[in-house]
């Protein structure tokens, strides 16, 4: 079973070699008590080591079931002490942190054994030697002779085939020492048994062969393995097949041992509730360096989620423009200034002029450029990662909100203003100028309007607003009031929103230039919030402007009662909202004073499409709805000669009617016609006069006088084109009743005559030779006519600066993808007031990490000292485990799982202990300035300074545990 062939073991000491053990040969039986004697230093602790695996012999050979062990490697040792080998020490060497119960379960921890079989066997060993009662006790609640019980427990728990006795009976009393003896001699029965003693008295009564050592050698064996024994002669030993040796390394590495991470964790963690205050003062080290980057972190956070705001509110009010017409303003700057610096090639004995107009003249057109938005649009809403880059992303078209409110007095338009061109600050051309530029000049402050489009961001909306009265809107057709941090509206909102009377200011400015005494309403008005939520408006397409008349469409803003009839039948709009700037926003989101859904401008552009006027406009693209003349194209202009003529729309109204009268005999024709007898009447508008007769005839009126029976003497001035739409609200009681006396025939007749009039005008009209100074896209654009996939201008709001740059980068790729026509040119407002933050960002960022790697080391240093100092106290310990078959990355896993520990405590302790800081530091930063940065450490940042805390732990302890590895598990045994 077990063989010693020639064992030398040999210890180099200085300079010198020290033979421990000089050739010794032993043979065992399989189960049998052998006591090993002689004076101290003959080697008897040496041969039990080797014998157990604890030390390796210098020279000869150990056989195990007639196995050599010359080729085992540390695992096989590892396994070997584990499975075969039980110790039994003279100081009993139990680990103290742990209960009895957990000393006797350890070896079957590396055997791989489950927990509940675990538990079975331990409690079953420590029956066996009459401790099942104590189970739960720690070491030193037991006496000696009770912890020499739990260590043969413990070497016996394993089923080894050998038992291994170092002096087991050396620290106890007489009594004692006899009850170990006889519980070792009934154990010899089934096993074999090694115990090396001093005791020859005891080694006599209980062993059943006694071997003596002298200086290293064997001198004397009672019961040698060979005496009186003929052994067998053996078969020769087949060589072994591939699957003998597949099968011996599956048993192997069955045999193999390991200890789990988890059990590390149970050790180390009992150990360290061996030494709480140790260990929390410890851990208290280990987190002050946690605590120091905590708190940069903490104020760190509260200075980014300062410039995180900072940002995304200066982002909400100044996005990446991309507008339909563009001109690069920097490349016109650039190109203008190479150009000023360009020497002159002429002498200087003369005063020359410089061609600076004309430059700019051709810089701008060569800089100015179409950007092909449509597909643009397309690109942008196909891209998935734009979402997370932007906190909006806004179509604005050309259609115009034309805004109105209703009063007494009559109808005053809200949108767009015209205030300052009432008041004579601005001229109309200054206005539409204004108008053009609206995203420009709502940008810098210069807008004249105050309906603005809202953000579609809830989130960034509630993050720069308080909703101080009812709530946001929900529909296309809500609006939202917003007033300044004070509670307070500009008196000029309120002018433009009718809320105080604009006009009382007309022309005052012209007035003042003059010289006049004027006078201002300078009271302060109080609103409630209930007044400001009952506020309506009108929203009025702008195709409603226009009214077929004669075949044309004629613009009727000049006609109050038709704008008040336009208003009425418009889209009502609510106020059910009043916002306030938050105290801590840095910028706002809306520009106007009231802000409107993205909903409603597309509601609008719908109106727009669907309106007659706009689908006449598109069924008959060369002609002009407002003048019935064709416009001017390359073709029809080789067809005129030098004196045809062009008509603006502001006189083809006129030119209209007079080529209407063109056949009559003299001009008061137009004004009125003689129908019979001496009287005359006025013809109704839109009717000639053999219509007019017609009509009188299917009426049974032949003459003037059964017109006036008839009640007929206001017709002249009756609107014809009311009856041909079905219209007739805006007629007079007479003309109602009038009509109300025709019959179904007579009427229909009346409005095909209406109808044949208005088409053989048109024809006159566009056949006419002249034509419209108009086209054909400034008629779609004066009404308002947009195209939703095809956008005027495009506002990108960039959540930071960083997915700023990830959006210029997606705006170039795009470039690169497409052919130089359909390149986009952007506008970065932002970028261009604000670059220097980047790098003011990033100093305090390295300013930062210079701290957090400073705080690291010094860490890191102080855990790897105390680790060191928790491996020198635990070194008895590393040898007893080593003992039971712990391999050397058992021994690492125990100290590793001890650093993860420690360093758990301090990240959490150190996290806590920060959170309790910042209370403090936030009075502080409140009291010293009015910057709202309010530091606060980030649930993840915790989280991850915690893992951060037990990684460099572990990182720190690396070193101290393979020093515990290396540590030699005899030399470890000794240790007290």
């Amino acid at each position: 079973m077990l063989s010693l062939k020639d064992i030398k073991k040999d210890y180099v000491v200085g300079d010198s070699t020290v033979s421990a053990l000089k050739g010794v040969s032993i043979d065992f039986r399989e189960n049998e008590f052998v006591s090993i004697l002689g004076p101290s230093g003959c080697g008897k602790t040496t041969l039990l080591n080797i014998i157990g695996g604890l030390d390796r012999y210098t020279s000869g050979d150990l056989n195990i079931n007639g196995k050599s062990t010359k080729d085992f490697k540390d695992c096989d040792w590892d396994s070997y002490r584990n499975h075969s080998i039980g110790f039994v020490f003279q100081s009993y060497n139990l680990i103290p942190h742990q209960t009895v119960l957990s000393n006797v379960e350890l070896a079957l921890t590396l055997s791989g054994v489950s927990k509940s079989e675990r538990r079975e066997r331990a409690v079953k060993a420590l029956e066996q030697v009459g401790l099942g009662d104590q189970l739960h006790k720690k070491p030193n609640q037991m006496s000696g002779g009770q912890m020499q019980r739990v260590a043969i427990a413990r070497a016996l728990v394993n089923e080894p085939d050998i038992l291994l006795a170092d002096e087991p009976t050396g620290a106890l009393d007489t009594e004692t020492s006899v009850q170990i003896m006889e519980l070792l001699k009934s154990i010899s029965k089934d096993k074999l048994i090694i115990m090396v003693t001093h005791n020859p008295e005891l080694a006599m009564k209980y062993s059943s062969r006694i071997i003596k050592l002298l200086d290293g050698k064997v001198i004397d064996d009672s019961d040698p393995l060979d005496k009186n024994v003929v052994e067998p002669i053996k078969k020769p030993e087949k060589e072994p097949t591939k699957a003998d040796k597949k099968a011996a390394k599956k048993e192997r590495k069955k045999l193999k041992t390991s200890m789990s991470f988890l059990t590390a964790l149970s050790l180390s963690r009992n150990n360290l509730m061996t030494k709480k205050a140790r260990t929390l003062l410890t851990s208290f080290a280990g987190s002050i360096g946690i605590i120091g980057i905590a708190l940069i972190l903490s104020i760190s956070n509260g200075v980014q989620l300062y410039i995180d705001q900072v940002q995304s509110d200066t982002l909400s009010s100044y996005p990446l423009q991309i507008t339909k017409t563009t001109a690069s303003i920097g490349e016109i700057m650039n190109t203008m200034a190479k150009n000023h610096e360009d020497s002159a090639n002429h002498d200087k004995d003369k005063v020359y002029s410089q061609n600076a107009m004309g430059e700019m003249i051709n810089t701008l057109m060569e800089e100015t450029k179409v950007n092909n938005l449509e597909k643009f649009k397309k690109y942008l809403d196909d891209n998935s990662d734009l979402k997370d880059l932007t906190s909006d992303v806004q179509y604005t078209y050309a259609t115009t909100l034309n805004v109105f409110t209703e009063s007494d007095s009559g109808v005053m338009q809200v949108n767009p203003s015209t205030l300052l061109e009432d008041m004579g600050y601005m001229s109309s051309t200054q206005m539409e100028a204004m108008s053009m530029s609206g995203s420009m000049g709502g940008m810098m402050g210069m807008g004249t309007d105050v309906w603005s489009e809202m953000i579609d961001n809830e989130e960034l909306i509630d993050k720069q607003y308080d909703v101080i009265a009812g709530r946001l809107p929900e529909k296309y057709n809500e609006v939202v009031l917003v007033v300044d941090k004070n509670n307070e509206i500009n008196d000029y909102v309120l002018y433009s929103l009718g809320l105080l009377d604009p006009s009382s200011l007309n022309g005052i400015v012209r007035r003042a230039m003059a010289g006049e005494d004027i006078s201002v309403d300078s009271e302060q008005h109080v609103y409630t919030y209930d007044e400001l939520l009952d506020l309506k408006f009108k929203v009025v397409p702008t195709p409603d402007f226009y009214k077929k008349k004669d075949g044309v469409w004629e613009d009727m803003t000049g006609d109050e009662s038709y704008m008040k009839k336009a208003v009425a039948n418009g889209t009502e709009i609510s106020v059910v909202g009043i916002l306030r700037p938050d105290e801590d926003a840095s910028s706002a989101s809306i520009s106007g004073a009231i802000g409107y859904r993205h909903d409603l401008m597309t509601y609008l552009i719908d109106e727009v499409d669907n309106s007659e006027i706009v689908k006449e406009q598109i069924a008959n693209p060369d002609i002009d709805v407002f003048t019935g003349l064709k416009f001017k194209t390359d073709e029809n202009v080789a067809d005129t000669d030098s004196s045809s003529e062009t008509v603006s729309d502001s006189t083809a109204d006129t030119e209209s009617k007079a080529d209407k009268t063109a056949d009559s005999s003299d001009t008061d024709k137009k004004a009125g016609l003689a129908v019979g007898g001496d009287s005359s009447m006025e013809i109704p508008e839109g009717m000639t006069e053999e219509q007019y007769k017609a009509l009188m005839e299917q009426s049974g009126a032949s003459d003037t006088g059964e017109l006036a029976d008839m009640g007929m003497n206001a017709m002249g001035s009756m609107d014809m084109s009311a009856i041909q739409g079905g219209d007739m609200s805006s007629l007079t009681e007479t003309q109602k009743k009038y009509i109300a006396s025709l019959s179904d025939e007579q009427m229909e007749l009346m409005k095909q005559m209406l109808k044949e009039q208005s088409d053989t005008n048109a024809d006159q009209l566009a056949n006419s030779g002249k034509y419209s100074t108009s086209n054909y896209d400034n008629n779609m654009k004066t009404l308002g006519y947009s195209v939703v996939e095809d956008p005027d201008s495009i506002n990108i709001y960039p959540v930071d600066f960083a997915s700023k740059e990830k959006i210029i980068d997606i705006i170039d790729d795009y470039n690169d993808s497409v052919g130089e026509e359909d390149k986009i040119e952007y506008t970065d407002y932002v970028g261009l007031m604000m670059s220097s933050i980047t790098s003011i960002i990033n100093a305090i960022s390295y300013v930062l990490i210079a701290f957090v790697a400073i705080s690291l080391v010094v860490s890191s240093i102080m855990i790897g000292i105390i680790t060191y100092i928790s491996v020198l106290e635990r070194t008895k310990e590393i040898g007893i485990l080593r003992s039971i078959g712990a391999s050397k990355r058992d021994i690492s896993r125990v100290f590793n799982a001890e650093t993860v520990i420690v360093g758990f405590v301090a990240g959490a302790l150190g996290i806590i202990i920060s959170y309790l800081l910042t209370i403090p530091i936030n009075m502080i930063i409140a009291h010293l300035t009015d910057v709202p940065i309010r530091a606060s450490i980030p649930v993840s940042a915790a989280v991850i300074l915690i893992a951060i805390s037990v990684c460099l732990t572990l990182i720190a302890g690396l070193f101290p545990s393979r020093v515990a590895a290396k540590k030699d598990p005899v030399i470890a045994l000794r240790t007290e």
